[in-house]
């Protein structure tokens, strides 16, 4: 994911805006390991590139639909290593789909008793 000195960069907070990450949340991302290559200045400020910024939509949404952050990091290095996981990515993907569904389910059932409820308290 290393940025060719011809390819636009982003600045941490060019890229915070860009990702809807914080700065914060950038440099602990790339502590553990979830974003990678991520070049510096000779002064040592982080350049991201486009790919991070696709990269970073990838965890924003896996981050917001619940995957707790040891099976993002899971996920991470099964992309690292190459297309030979992608069967074991689909099954992770797989798996945490299934546990969106049941929070959906959840959210909905939650949902229409709230209505219900809204609906008693009109009626009163």
């Amino acid at each position: 994911m290393a940025a060719n000195s011809t390819a636009q960069t982003y600045t941490i907070g060019e890229c915070a805006r860009r990702s809807g990450f914080t700065m914060d949340t950038l440099r602990y991302y790339e502590r553990i390991g979830l974003i990678d290559a991520v070049d510096r200045t000779t002064t040592g400020q982080r350049r991201f590139s486009d790919e991070h910024l696709e990269w970073l939509g990838t965890l924003k949404c896996l981050r917001d639909t619940g995957m707790p952050v040891e099976q993002m990091g899971t996920f991470a290095l099964l992309v690292r290593e190459g297309d030979h996981t992608i069967p074991e990515r689909i099954k992770l993907l797989e798996a945490h789909r299934v546990a969106v569904d049941a929070r959906m389910a959840d959210l909905a059932a939650k949902r229409d008793y709230i209505s219900g409820k809204i609906e008693y308290y009109r009626s009163v």
